[in-house]
């Protein structure tokens, strides 16, 4: 047997996360299996639709290097793998649950099924659909009223409804009694319960990898399976990603929710998979820091955690100033540059080029995130009429500062040769030797002068990089 697995986003505004945590779980497996990976577009839900959503995704799984075998972008001998594309798929399933008894029409409006669910938590009952409509003609049930000409499609749930099954991470699962679940809805879209079920049989798909939030819909899916006569498919529950509050993680309460915001903050895509595969798995080794090879490589459903994880920014950062130490200074320079370019800093000149350069080895050691490059490189690139301090460090750090700034001014204005160990030295046969300071208090007026900040790279290689007309410039200025 030959493993398929299956990701299927919706395209419904900004990828999720919880898209790539999937896709992780998923092509661990499947590589290490030999299989195939598919990518399937589950874009049956109209009202929320989003056009571009779905280039998105294509996006952000290729910047994590989360590659798939088939999918709408690549063909494949399952296409179409977009379920809007698929419709007609679908309906000839229906007509055989609907000639078997195991669905029938609905035709209640959505205020009367309102005040169905009104009613039955007023009697504190459990919700679900009452079945006004079984066994009914549209003619029957238009006599009752609340009813529409375009129905609904609903499963017919069995009172002896099997709601046990095995899953490859849990073992055994008890899932809660479901309702007569709508398969076709009125404007002849599928819906998901439907279509997926469809969908990862005539695509071959082996194994079923889902948030666990999918677990009360198994029965469902596998009482489809068993009507339609098809084998089941295995079932792994992944843990949902947690706020730290213990809430499951949405964009709606967490930008960190948004795959694009990972690119948009500079996070490293090996970091981000790295963490990803941290939240639920681990190594035999119990090595934090691996890569999708050697998580691939010792995959087993075993060793992968059923409780929720925290989605730990903190540790992500860690993680990922890690892996920026470990680029070489040229691929370091190459991701920062649309960072600077895109704040109006960075103009790929030559100039600019020779900057960033000799700015690399100062910055590699003190970014979590890429996009920290903006505030810790801006005083080198700014053009100097736009020059400014920052109000907060010059209150701390340049107020009775006058005599620190005048005395370094007049130690390098002195200086025939602009290193970083000329400058340094000069600043320090001045303010320490010379004013009797510290070397921390001596700096700290300087660096804010120099930089606008309170915060910034090494002051003696920053102010070799800036040059000495620009550096006597800003501390004349600040004095």
């Amino acid at each position: 047997m030959t493993v398929r697995l299956r990701v299927a986003p919706s395209p419904t505004g900004d990828p999720h996360v919880g898209t790539a945590y999937m896709s992780l779980f998923n092509l661990a497996f499947v590589r290490q299996q030999g299989g195939q990976f598919v990518l399937r577009v589950e874009d049956t839900d109209r009202a929320r639709f989003q056009a571009d959503s779905e280039a998105q995704v294509y996006e952000t799984l290729a910047w994590l290097g989360l590659d798939w075998d088939e999918g709408p972008d690549k063909g494949g001998p399952c296409a179409p793998y977009r379920q809007s594309e698929r419709l007609d798929t679908y309906q000839p399933y229906v007509e055989q649950l609907l000639g078997e008894g195991h669905a029938y029409h609905c035709w209640c409006t959505p205020e009367r099924l309102q005040e169905m669910r009104e009613d039955q938590q007023r009697r504190k009952v459990p919700t679900g659909y009452d079945r006004l409509c079984l066994g009914k003609t549209y003619e029957d049930r238009a006599a009752l009223g609340g009813a529409q000409e375009r129905p609904v499609v609903r499963m017919l749930i069995p009172d002896d409804v099997p709601l046990a099954f095995t899953d490859l991470i849990r073992g055994e699962v008890h899932a809660p009694r479901p309702d007569d679940q709508v398969i076709l809805k009125g404007d002849g879209f599928p819906t998901y319960h439907l279509a997926v079920v469809v969908d990862d049989h005539l695509m071959g798909i082996t194994h079923v990898v889902r948030g666990e939030e999918w677990i009360s819909s198994t029965p469902k899916h596998l009482l489809l399976f068993d009507w339609l006569g098809w084998e089941r498919p295995q079932f792994a529950h992944m843990p949902l990603l947690r706020n730290p509050d213990k809430s499951k993680i949405s964009k709606r309460k967490n930008p960190a929710a948004r795959l694009t915001w990972f690119v948009e903050q500079g996070y490293l895509p090996e970091a981000l998979v790295n963490f990803l595969g941290l939240l639920g798995y681990s190594l035999p080794s119990q090595e934090e820091i691996f890569t999708f090879a050697e998580m691939s490589a010792t995959f087993d459903w075993s060793r992968v955690n059923t409780v929720g994880p925290v989605f730990d920014l903190e540790k992500l950062g860690w993680l990922n100033g890690h892996y920026i130490r470990e680029l070489s200074e040229e691929d370091l320079r190459a991701r920062l540059v649309p960072f600077l370019a895109d704040a109006g800093l960075y103009d790929g000149s030559a100039g600019h080029l020779d900057l960033l350069t000799g700015a690399v080895p100062l910055v590699q050691t003190r970014m979590a995130v890429l996009s920290e490059v903006v505030d810790l490189l801006r005083f080198l690139f700014v053009p100097e009429q736009d020059f400014t301090v920052d109000p907060a460090a010059a209150e701390k750090n340049l107020v009775g500062a006058e005599a620190i700034l005048t005395a370094c001014t007049d130690a390098l204005e002195a200086l025939d040769e602009w290193t970083v160990e000329s400058v340094q030295a000069a600043m320090d046969a001045a303010l320490i030797d010379g004013l009797g300071l510290k070397r921390g208090k001596a700096y700290a007026p300087v660096r804010t002068a120099v930089t606008g900040s309170g915060i910034a790279p090494p002051l003696p290689e920053s102010m070799a990089l800036l040059g000495k007309a620009r550096v006597l410039r800003r501390l004349r200025a600040a004095a």
